[in-house]
């Protein structure tokens, strides 16, 4: 499993961009889309309020680059 777990929504320009980036640098991560999953939804509503979140470890940053979706 990777060390880097990403929350998303399906249609977020900002979490394309997180993920593009990511892989480009060739970063392995956990995708957890919260449209349809109420697992990850709540997961995600308790890191933060603003897509994508990135989680490591203990570690957890919302947006990318400056901008949230």
């Amino acid at each position: 499993m990777p060390d880097l777990v990403i929350y998303t929504l399906r249609d977020c320009p900002t979490c394309a961009r997180a993920k593009a980036d990511l892989t480009a640098d060739g970063v392995a991560f956990e995708e957890r889309e919260i449209d349809n999953n109420p697992v990850f939804y709540e997961e995600a509503v308790d890191l933060g309020f603003s897509v994508p979140i990135l989680v490591r470890g203990t570690q957890v940053e919302t947006g990318w680059k400056g901008e949230s979706g």
